[in-house]
């Protein structure tokens, strides 16, 4: 005696060996020996051989029509023999009844099971449904072949040209635009992106960074609603300075500017002066919402997207020839020691009368001319000229409160490496938004020029002085801190007044910066009110100590501004490549800094803002100083790789290694671009077949 049963889905057929009133032990053709339940057992059946009925079941199933099967089954719960002798006849014969057994459990579309062996008539209106379903999907599957043919053929269809940067970076892996990406990248062995860009789905590699930028930050575009810009209050004092900016001449949004008083008298007053859209901007204002949307400026090589709007910015920019609302910290300082004496906070409107760009005057602003008041160049301007005086104080004193802070710090800062600044000529590059077609001129200033090194120092001195002064009140600020230079100790944001071990001070904020970073709008909005109410600040200032809102504004800002950092050093490091392009250099003279992988050494070019991985030599100490072969260029990844030509130093001397700079700067470590994350998962299950519905 032969059964038939059912096993985990599954059909079996094989010999009873012997049976009892729950179960049977039952012999498969393979001489596996299996126990099956009795109402596991659906048929049995001295002929044919168990492997025949299995065969000839499963062909004739195949010729059963689904519908009249349907159409002919019993009203209500009923069995497999029960069909089979409605649509054969009514001898059904063992082979036919096994065949309906097979068609019924492979159709829960038409056949809902009720039991083991047992079926159920699916509702007309839910049959229609799922057709509907099946042949849907059938569609989309035939339209996931389609595009697929057509992307292994070199042609984009025009649906997943539409959503090139939702497949690539936050696809919806259901989507058939998404599943015809995988399946002709599959077909050809071709890596998805270069697939699509075999495709021509991309037409510009700079439209590719920034319609992949604004796709994951400005879905919704980057023009501004229509706002009223606030006036700043009309009561504020005039202040009795002349203050003057440095900037770098692209700089519209000017928040800072300095001024000096009493040279001579023993005691000098040095004003820090901040732009103040904090005095109008009110928090939870429709203004302060579009801020906190966008926590900061977004800064590209020839182009930048501002935080706040340029009628805003306009009336708070520190622009000379007029008299400017500010947050102003007054320092008194001894004149011969350098020491800080006081400090005060006012607000009030600061006189600006010049606006310098130290691009076009760090040749002349030397420490020389500095230092020696006869030192002179015919080319001065003279409103330059007029300020030496200034200048040469606040040098004097940058120097000295940069080496105070170094004696706190434990080491010297390291300028090593220059700031480069790049500009786009040509194109659009006059008239907006680049469109990449632009010639790239990258030049070159070292980090710690005087203009450079006054400016920040006068900065960090407000930054500490404002960040101690909330703490001293139990205002709550935002805060930059780091424990410690140790390895691997980053420096992080928080509500607590904590030192900054990278910068050798007790506290720091950042506040200096109001117009284009939101950061530093709320703490002007802490100072502000520290300023108007003194000891019973805590009570009047917009956050409050603990307050979760500015935990949630310290998340939200550090994810964006890492993510427009990101976008800066990668588009920087496009036109750095478009660089070497335009100007035919294939090779390039470059300094160890790390081990890479794979037998590689990550490299940093000696001239360029550029880092990337060679090959070809072994046991290179950091600092080694190499000469490079570059290879291809692939400006849609950001990638470059090298080749070691010779090492150039003198590897017996170590004092002939090149410079390597230890320490990355307030901002976290370089961002180092290089082959672009997708999000296309290539090992993934492919899909079910349309019509394989759930049991």
């Amino acid at each position: 005696m032969h059964a038939l049963f059912e096993d985990s889905g599954k059909f079996f057929a094989g010999r009873i060996l012997s049976e009892a009133e729950s179960s049977a032990q039952v012999e498969l053709d393979s001489g596996k020996r299996v126990k099956v339940k009795a109402a596991n057992l659906l048929l049995k059946f001295e002929k044919p051989a168990p492997a025949e009925l299995l065969a000839q079941g499963q062909a004739l199933a195949e010729s059963i029509d689904l519908p009249l099967a349907w159409e002919f089954a019993p009203e209500g719960e009923f069995g497999f023999a029960d069909l089979a002798r409605e649509y054969f006849s009514e001898q059904a014969t063992l082979t036919e009844q096994a065949a309906a057994l097979f068609r019924l459990y492979e159709a829960p579309h038409y056949f809902r099971r009720a039991g083991k062996g047992r079926f159920k008539k699916a509702p007309a209106e839910i049959l229609a449904q799922a057709l509907a379903a099946i042949e849907k999907k059938k569609a989309v599957l035939a339209q996931i072949a389609e595009w697929a043919e057509q992307l292994g053929r070199g042609e984009c269809p025009a649906p997943i040209r539409e959503q090139l940067y939702k497949i690539l970076f936050r696809p919806d892996k259901n989507a058939p635009e998404y599943k015809a990406v995988v399946e002709a990248s599959r077909a050809t062995h071709t890596a998805p992106l270069e697939l699509l860009q075999k495709a021509g789905a991309i037409d510009s590699s700079y439209q590719f960074h920034w319609k992949r930028f604004l796709f994951d930050n400005f879905p919704k575009g980057t023009a501004f609603p229509a706002l009223d810009a606030p006036q700043p209050p009309a009561d504020l004092p005039l202040a009795d300075v002349q203050a003057f900016s440095i900037d770098d001449s692209q700089t519209t949004e000017i928040d800072d500017a300095l001024s000096v008083t009493g040279i001579g008298t023993g005691t000098v007053t040095l004003g820090i002066h901040i732009a103040a859209p904090g005095l109008a901007i009110a928090p939870g204002s429709a203004l302060d919402q579009l801020g906190r949307q966008r926590l900061s400026t977004v800064y590209m090589p020839g182009y930048k997207l501002t935080m706040l709007p340029d009628s805003v910015v306009q009336i708070y920019t520190l622009d000379e020839g007029h008299d400017n609302p500010a947050v102003s910290l007054y320092c008194s300082i001894d004149e011969a020691t350098l020491e800080i004496t006081a400090t005060k906070t006012r607000l009030d409107r600061v006189p600006v009368v010049a606006n310098l760009r130290h691009d076009q005057l760090d040749h002349i602003v030397t420490e020389d001319w500095l230092g020696d008041a006869q030192n002179s160049n015919e080319n001065t301007p003279q409103r330059l000229s007029d300020l030496r005086p200034q200048l040469s104080f606040l040098y004097r004193l940058a120097k000295d409160l940069k080496a105070k802070r170094e004696v706190v710090r434990g080491k010297p800062e390291n300028f090593n490496r220059p700031d480069y600044n790049f500009k786009l000529v040509g194109g659009n590059a006059d008239g907006g938004e680049p469109d990449g077609s632009e010639t790239v001129q990258i030049s070159t200033r070292q980090r710690g020029a005087p203009l450079d090194l006054i400016v920040a120092e006068a900065a960090i001195v407000a930054n500490s002085t404002w960040g101690q002064w909330l703490h001293s009140l139990g205002v709550p600020g935002i805060y930059r801190s780091q424990a410690s230079m140790a390895p691997g100790v980053k420096v992080r944001m928080g509500t607590k007044a904590l030192p900054h071990a990278g910068m050798g001070v007790k506290s720091y904020t950042w506040a200096t910066s109001p117009l284009r970073r939101y950061v530093d709008l709320v703490n002007q909005w802490q100072i502000i009110a520290c300023v108007r109410h003194g000891a019973t600040a805590a009570l009047a200032a917009p956050f409050k100590p603990k307050d979760a809102e500015l935990f949630s504004i310290i998340s939200s800002f550090d994810a964006t501004y890492s993510a427009y950092n990101g976008y800066q050093a990668g588009m920087e490091r496009f036109w750095t490549l478009k660089y070497l392009e335009q100007n035919s250099i294939i090779e390039l003279e470059a300094t160890v800094f790390k081990e890479g992988p794979g037998g590689s050494y990550l490299v940093r070019a000696d001239t360029l803002p550029l880092v990337f991985p060679v090959l070809g030599a072994q046991n290179l100490p950091r600092g080694a100083r190499l000469r490079v072969k570059l290879g291809e260029i692939d400006d849609i990844t950001l990638d470059l790789h090298g080749t070691v030509l010779e090492r150039i130093d003198d590897p017996l001397d170590p004092s002939d290694d090149g410079p390597v700079d230890d320490e990355g700067s307030d901002d976290g470590d370089e961002a180092v671009a290089g082959p672009i994350a997708i999000a296309v998962d290539m090992n993934e299950t492919e899909a079910a077949p349309a019509d394989a519905a759930a049991p």
